[in-house]
C-alpha cells in the first residue's frame, strides 16, 4: 500500500492535530456571505467571525445570520472590524478584494487586490499562527502566492479555492450532455483559474470508462462531437454570469463551503485546488497553480501524480510561464 501510495501522490505535509473549529470569513460582499451562508448550511459545529471594513454592513449581515441560528444545530456568528475578534482561527478564508467588472479579466484585478492583502494577510496570521488560508480573491492563483509570501506560513497551509469551481462547472455541463447526474460524470479543470486552465480531456469519465476510448479524439482540435466547447464555456462561465447579474456568488460559496468541511473534519477528499507547484509535472518556478490536492486539517497533505498527456502538459507549463511573468511584476 505505501508503494503504491508513493506512486499515486506526492506529500507535502506531516499530520499536525488541531482543536476547535473556528472560522473567519474577510469580506462581506455578494462571495464572502455565499461562503459563510453556505458554510453554516454544512452542519458542522462552528464558530463563524465575519471581518468587514463597512461596519453597518458587517453588522448588518451578521444579524441576519444570527437571527437564522435556531434552524442550525450548532454555530455561533460574531463580526468585527477589529482582526483579533479572528484570534485563534482554524482556518481563514479571504474573499476581500476589488470586484472583476464586465470585460475585465481575473488578472487585471492583481495590483489592486496586491495591496488590498497587504493589510489583510499579516494582521490574520498575527492573531492566527497556526492558521490555514483559503484565498478566493481574484485572481486566484496569484493572490494565493502574495498570501503566502506576506504569510510566511508553510506551504501546506496557504490554498487558493482555484479550479475546483471550474471542475464541477465541467461537471454539471458533461451531465448535461449525457443526460446525467453531475455526481457521476468525473472529469478534471487544472491550472490557472482562469483562461489559460487546462481540462484533463485524458482522464475525463463515466464509471471508470474513459471517455476517450470510445472517442480518442475527444476534446481536441480534431473532435468531431466538439468536446472543447464544455471547456470554453467553463473559462467564460464566471464572465457570463458577471454580465448577466453584475457578481457571481453561489456557486463559489458552495465550493468554498465544501473545501472547509474537508479540512474541518479532515475528511482527505481530493479536491483541484490552487498550491505551490514547484517540482509538479516538470514545473520549476513558484507559482501557485491547481492540481488535485488530498486536503485535511492541516491543509494540502498530498498532491495526486496525476498522468497527463504531452498536450496537456505543455498547457499547464504555459499557465505556470504566465503566473511567473504577472508575478514579476507585483510590488511586494
Amino acid at each position: 500500500m505505501a508503494s503504491s501510495q508513493n506512486k499515486m501522490f506526492s506529500q507535502v505535509a506531516d499530520p499536525v492535530t488541531h482543536s476547535g473549529n473556528k472560522v473567519t470569513v474577510v469580506g462581506v460582499g455578494q462571495v464572502g456571505m455565499a461562503c459563510a451562508f453556505s458554510i453554516l448550511t454544512q452542519d458542522l459545529y462552528i464558530e463563524l467571525v465575519l471581518v468587514d471594513v463597512v461596519a453597518d454592513k458587517l453588522r448588518g449581515e451578521m444579524m441576519d445570520l444570527q437571527h437564522g441560528l435556531t434552524f442550525m444545530k450548532h454555530a455561533k456568528v460574531n463580526a468585527s472590524t477589529d482582526y483579533a475578534a479572528t484570534a485563534n482561527s482554524r482556518l481563514c478564508i479571504v474573499t476581500a478584494g476589488a470586484r472583476q467588472k464586465e470585460g475585465e479579466s481575473r488578472l487585471d484585478l492583481v495590483q489592486r487586490n496586491t495591496d488590498i492583502f497587504k493589510g489583510i494577510i499579516p494582521k490574520l496570521v498575527e492573531h492566527s499562527p497556526n492558521t490555514i488560508l483559503l484565498i478566493v480573491s481574484n485572481p486566484v492563483d496569484i493572490l494565493t502566492y502574495v498570501a503566502w509570501k506576506l504569510s510566511g506560513l508553510p506551504k501546506n497551509r496557504v490554498i487558493g479555492s482555484g479550479t475546483n469551481l471550474d471542475s464541477s462547472r465541467l461537471r454539471f455541463l458533461m451531465s448535461q450532455r449525457l443526460n446525467l447526474s453531475p455526481t457521476s460524470c468525473h472529469g478534471w479543470i487544472i491550472g490557472e483559474h482562469g483562461d489559460t486552465s487546462v481540462a484533463v480531456w485524458s482522464g475525463v469519465n463515466v464509471a471508470g470508462v474513459r471517455l476517450r476510448d470510445i472517442n480518442p479524439d475527444l476534446g481536441s482540435d480534431n473532435d468531431k462531437e466538439n468536446w472543447e466547447d464544455l471547456h470554453r464555456q467553463v473559462v467564460q462561465s464566471a464572465y457570463e454570469v458577471i454580465k448577466l447579474k453584475g457578481y457571481t456568488s453561489w456557486a463559489i460559496g458552495l465550493s468554498v463551503a465544501t473545501l472547509a468541511q474537508t479540512i474541518l473534519r479532515n475528511g482527505c477528499n481530493i479536491h483541484a485546488v490552487s498550491t505551490l507547484v514547484n517540482g509538479q509535472h516538470g514545473i520549476d518556478k513558484n507559482v501557485f497553480l491547481s492540481l488535485p490536492c488530498v486536503l485535511g486539517e492541516n491543509g494540502v497533505t498530498h498532491i495526486v501524480k496525476q498522468p497527463l498527456t504531452e498536450t496537456e502538459k505543455g498547457m499547464l507549463h504555459k499557465s505556470a510561464a504566465l503566473m511567473y511573468e504577472v508575478q514579476s511584476k507585483l510590488t511586494l
